[in-house]
């Protein structure tokens, strides 16, 4: 299933005017949507983090594709009292995927310092989580703590959904995200918004309307890595060749040219 698009990745990448890497990380502010709207219980607010790297495949001066693989913790809280209290209860549930977004983005053309924004869908698949509980009755304390359990969708099938059951958590996640921020030098500031557009409850029907899907709002640093495939001891011209390499790739010239090493 994802043969064609990652295919479709490598032609743009060698089509690409410039390529570079960005390592990025940060806090996720996840929830889930609790109505059939699609909206959220901002009190049910989740912090998590997410690391991972985003290739930046320049089209223009204007246009990239940003495909990435992250790995992100998603999920949401439900809370009554604060911790302390005689009577407090806390249940968590704080799901860990490997992530693929393929953003388009666009670019201002300003020089070092550039905005951009963009959007794209993203498919993740589940692969670690816990779900905790924490409490106090009366000011006795009550704790309980156990790993998510995930069904064992193939996506490959079609209307079916194996390992379903009450309790057990959709595998396979996937969505639409939106980003916004800003580059400056290697260094780059990102907001992103998630919107999960498959149910969290196994066996459930992720089109039937909008309510129990992911939600996160994340916050990124990143640093841009752009690739030195010509080291400073390599020279660019010798007598005795027809082709050289430049910053642009190669080159042909008449004075027969190629890399040499500088003693």
């Amino acid at each position: 299933m994802l043969c064609a698009p990652i295919f479709l990745l490598f032609v743009i990448a060698a089509h690409a005017q410039k390529s570079s890497a960005i390592l990025k990380g940060g806090v996720n502010l996840a929830n889930v949507s609790v109505n059939n709207d699609g909206g959220v219980n901002d009190a049910r607010n989740l912090t998590s983090f997410h690391v991972g790297v985003v290739a930046d495949l320049e089209l223009s001066s204007f246009l990239a594709i940003q495909p990435g693989l992250l790995f992100t913790g998603k999920g949401s809280k439900i809370q009554s009292g604060e911790e302390g209290d005689a009577n407090f209860y806390r249940a968590t549930s704080n799901p860990y995927y490997v992530e693929m977004p393929v953003n388009l983005v666009f670019k201002t053309p300003t020089g070092p310092t550039r905005f951009f924004a963009g959007a794209g869908p993203y498919v993740a698949v589940g692969v670690a989580g816990k779900n905790k509980v924490k409490g106090s009755v009366l000011g006795n304390s009550f704790t309980s703590e156990e790993k998510i359990e995930w069904s064992n969708d193939d996506p490959a099938t079609v209307n079916v959904e194996e390992g379903a059951g009450f309790g057990i958590m959709k595998r396979f996640d996937y969505g639409l995200n939106g980003t916004v921020g800003i580059e400056v030098s290697k260094l780059v500031l990102s907001a992103n918004y998630g919107w999960g557009l498959a149910k969290l409850q196994s066996g459930s029907g992720s089109g039937d309307d909008n309510s129990n899907k992911h939600r996160v709002l994340s916050f990124s640093l990143g640093f841009k890595l752009e690739p030195d495939i010509y080291p400073k001891h390599f020279s660019k011209q010798h007598p005795n060749a027809a082709f050289y390499f430049s910053g642009d790739g190669f080159s042909m010239s008449t004075q027969r040219t190629i890399p040499i090493l500088q003693v």
